[in-house]
């Protein structure tokens, strides 16, 4: 079978079904193909997907606070609602810890210019705000197994409260959603089906899959996350690239949330670099908890993301949700693992690449490092805008200017990154 089409996305990920929503928007015949079964099946489930904006770069700031402003409305984004329901964003703040890692005082500064409100909080106010948080300064994490992470403190940490923060409550439904639009705008999509070849000498002209079907076109997208290595390989692209990828292994644990935490609706979120941990509260009084790559652990890199486990650990659930007790005391850690793992498509500086190659014709947006299910909404607009050859998006909501340089593949490898998931 033959498929023609101006554009093939690889991947229906939040990031790749968004891109294929804003194409198909500006009257471009897109294909979509995913060897999952159906939209967000791959990473984007196992998101915790947090809306937050504290990054280390402009752009990444402005990025995040423009696609905020499209979850909030999101069925303006979608242009209607969807029949298969709408993913939902619930405004709850985020409060990020304060740590040398990830100094206050360059964000608040970038802050002031986006227009983002937050608070500054003493450990006192934190304690005020945050009844059941212990403001201790455990700095740097350690494991569990070390007899210093049980050490007492008299050293404390204040907060950076951002009220506009929050989550989306099913990141899979949110790429089904994006998928659907797309859909609507005439985007078809082939699951279950496997780039096997990235056609055409010199610049690409189409892929060919598993199945035989050849599909032509101009422009090849890669979305493919943790599988994104794998797509570049074929196109024969990333040599001499200043950022690579690499897919990494990671969980997410849920728990019950201690007594008050969630009060009368779910509780904030805490990025707590200083033990190694963030937490969001979940509905039904659960809170979910993830890691920050502390220097202490090991990273679980892989191979082949087809073959990593897709189940929560014991170690690993140990070691997050103990930690996690160790900032909010009263939090129980029970004796059987529950979450979920997912695969990072990670660069070295925790920062997207959303960019040209040097094969014409295909693109990448990939290395979304499991921080960019928040600004999935945008990524759509910033790939449009990087295949029509302009060097910057303008929010429509926030009128911020986005510098596309900033995700480019031959970039300086970011300096300021927290080389954490926090980015």
């Amino acid at each position: 079978m033959s498929v023609t089409a101006d554009v093939v996305v690889v991947g229906a990920g939040v990031i790749g079904s968004s891109i294929a929503f804003e194409l198909a928007r500006t009257g471009r015949s897109v294909v979509v193909v995913d060897k999952a079964s159906g939209p967000g099946q791959g990473s984007t489930s196992a998101s915790s997907a947090v809306i937050r904006f504290n990054y280390s770069t402009w752009d990444g700031i402005a990025l995040s606070w423009e696609s905020k402003h499209c979850w909030e409305k999101w069925a303006d984004h979608l242009g209607g609602v969807d029949d298969a329901g709408m993913a939902k964003f619930h405004r709850v703040g985020m409060v990020f810890l304060d740590v040398d890692i990830a100094p206050m005082d360059r964000v608040l500064e970038m802050f002031g210019r986006a227009g983002i409100p937050y608070e500054v909080w003493d450990a006192d106010e934190l304690a005020r705000r945050m009844p059941g948080l212990d403001p201790g300064r455990f700095w740097p994490p350690k494991r569990i197994e070390d007899p210093a992470f049980w050490e007492d403190t008299d050293r404390r940490l204040g907060a950076l409260w951002t009220p506009d923060a929050g989550f989306v409550d099913d990141p899979g439904l949110a790429a089904v959603n994006l998928a659907n639009g797309a859909k609507r705008r005439g985007a078809r999509f082939l699951f279950r089906r496997q780039v096997v070849a990235v056609l055409g000498d010199g610049p690409v002209n189409g892929v060919r899959l598993d199945d035989g079907t050849t599909v032509s076109a101009p422009i090849v997208v890669n979305a493919a996350g943790p599988w994104s290595g794998r797509l570049n390989a074929l196109a024969g692209v990333g040599a001499g690239w200043s950022v690579t990828v690499r897919p990494m292994r990671q969980e997410v644990h849920h728990v019950p949330a201690p007594a008050g935490y969630n009060g009368e609706g779910v509780g904030p979120c805490v990025a707590d670099l200083d033990l190694g941990v963030y937490l969001r509260g979940a509905p039904g009084d659960g809170l979910l908890v993830g890691g920050t790559e502390p220097e202490c652990d090991e990273l679980q890199w892989v191979d082949d993301p087809d073959a990593s486990n897709p189940n929560p650990t014991a170690q690993v659930f140990a070691a997050q949700v103990t930690r996690a007790a160790r900032r909010l005391p009263e939090l129980g850690v029970p004796g059987k693992p529950i979450g979920i793992a997912g695969v990072y498509d990670v660069t070295e500086d925790w920062t997207p690449i959303y960019d040209r190659t040097e094969r014409a014709g295909f693109y990448v947006a990939i290395g979304t490092s499991g921080n960019q299910f928040k600004n999935a909404p945008m990524v759509g607009r910033l790939m449009r805008a990087v295949i029509d050859g302009e060097s910057s998006v303008v929010g429509e909501h926030t009128r911020l200017e986005i510098g596309l340089a900033a995700f480019g593949r031959a970039r300086p490898r970011n300096a300021d990154s927290t080389g954490t998931v926090m980015g």
